[in-house]
């Protein structure tokens, strides 16, 4: 699959990048990227969530009243789960949600992602670029001439280039990441998948 490599104005460059047909022409494999999206989204959270039970709530160790010739029902404390006020019956604890994957199926699943990204059409190549200080003006020109500007955007590096991911990471709806680093959802999580030229060979390169 050959895609024409653009410039940042939006136009041409003349030339033509290769895109290898074992990582963006295969048939996709639905359930691998289920697994890995469910997997993603899991290790996002942190498992801090904490209600307090019965002998964790301060308070109620008095019995409220008499056990008997109340004509109410029978309470043994002000804490009680049934109680406003009272601990939570089987609340919340704090847990590691950590799910983890074998590499193989991360593979495969990163690969999916970008077959379905190029069967959608979904893939634009542009030249190399970087800015000599963080210019989030410049980064919105060269969205705009790409005509990406409102649209849901992923832009993959040739490694950590600090002043492009500065100037993009205050535009909405726009993330950038290292292409060596992208996960299945991430690249699944984008109207548009932009790559740098160079970022092509580093994203190759990872399945090798």
């Amino acid at each position: 699959m050959k895609l024409e490599v653009l410039k940042t104005d939006g136009t041409k460059s003349g030339e033509k990048v290769d895109l290898s047909k074992d990582i963006f022409e295969i048939e996709p494999n639905d359930h691998v990227l289920y697994l890995a999206v469910k997997a993603y989204l899991a290790n996002q959270r942190q498992g801090t969530h904490k209600a307090k039970e019965r002998n964790e709530v301060r308070g109620g160790g008095k019995k409220p009243w008499r056990q008997k010739g109340r004509g109410g029902a029978r309470a043994g404390s002000s804490r009680s789960p049934l109680w406003v006020g009272g601990g939570s019956i089987f609340g919340p604890k704090p847990r590691d949600y950590t799910q983890k994957l074998n590499k193989k199926v991360v593979s495969l699943a990163r690969k999916s992602a970008l077959s379905y990204k190029a069967k959608a059409n979904q893939i634009i190549v542009v030249e190399d670029f970087n800015f000599e200080s963080p210019k989030t003006k410049e980064f919105a020109k060269i969205l705009n001439a790409l005509q990406l500007k409102g649209k849901k955007t992923l832009l993959l590096t040739n490694g950590t280039l600090e002043n492009v991911y500065k100037s993009g990471r205050n535009i909405e709806r726009v993330n950038i990441l290292e292409a060596n680093k992208a996960s299945a959802y991430e690249l699944l999580n984008n109207q548009i998948l932009v790559m740098q030229k160079s970022a092509v060979n580093l994203l190759e390169s990872t399945f090798k």
